[in-house]
């Protein structure tokens, strides 16, 4: 019974999982549809596109945290894994116990990495002053789309001034919500075992090169 709960929960946690992955999809899609704007505009009309570079750096970030949670529930997450492949065939207990224990150890890195980017993401957001009032700058009208757009204007900015800039907290955020994700696959693989275990084997097992 218990684990019949658990594995429901686990279910949602993958469907977000899955969800996170398919957004990180779409901003890959969108950068290079950018990428090559820029290249048509610049080699057709002598005009690149504005702030690519920064547009690059910023969409980089999304992607990796927001397809990091599906990369580790599908066990794609890149790793030397000769040894535990040998481990898995020769003696398979041995193997799952130094699995869980590997995924165990992963979950508590990436609860540090969340634990060290949080006040990074939180100081980022709340420079933006969206539910306070700013101790400078134009106090709010009551109107949500000027304060939002006010109050975007005064958050701590990723880019170049006169070109792109673009706020960090939204990056931040997705750095807090990918390795949190994350962590919470890793304790149910540590709990319940690792279902796409099978797929860490050797190149020679597998014949791939």
């Amino acid at each position: 019974m218990r684990v019949t709960v658990i594995r429901k929960i686990e279910s949602w946690v993958v469907m977000i999982a899955i969800a996170a992955n398919v957004s990180g999809a779409m901003v890959l899609l969108a950068l290079v549809a950018i990428m090559n704007v820029d290249v048509i505009s610049r080699n057709l009309f002598n005009a690149p596109f504005r702030g690519v570079v920064e547009i690059v750096i910023f969409s980089l970030a999304l992607i990796v945290f927001l397809q990091l949670p599906d990369v580790v529930r599908t066990g794609r997450l890149t790793r030397s894994d000769g040894f535990l492949g040998l481990m898995r065939e020769g003696t398979p207990r041995f193997g799952e116990t130094l699995t869980r224990f590997l995924d165990a150890v992963a979950c508590v890195f990436m609860c540090l990495i969340v634990w060290a980017v949080w006040p990074e993401f939180t100081e980022a957001f709340e420079s933006c002053h969206f539910f306070t009032p700013p101790e400078f700058g134009v106090a709010p009208t009551g109107e949500f789309w000027a304060d939002f757009k006010t109050a975007l204007a005064r958050c701590d900015y990723f880019g170049t001034p006169g070109i792109l800039q673009a706020p960090w907290w939204p990056v931040r955020l997705a750095v807090v919500f990918g390795c949190a994700w994350a962590a919470i696959l890793f304790f149910f693989k540590v709990l319940l075992g690792d279902a796409h275990g099978t797929r860490h084997v050797t190149a020679q097992s597998t014949g791939e090169v």
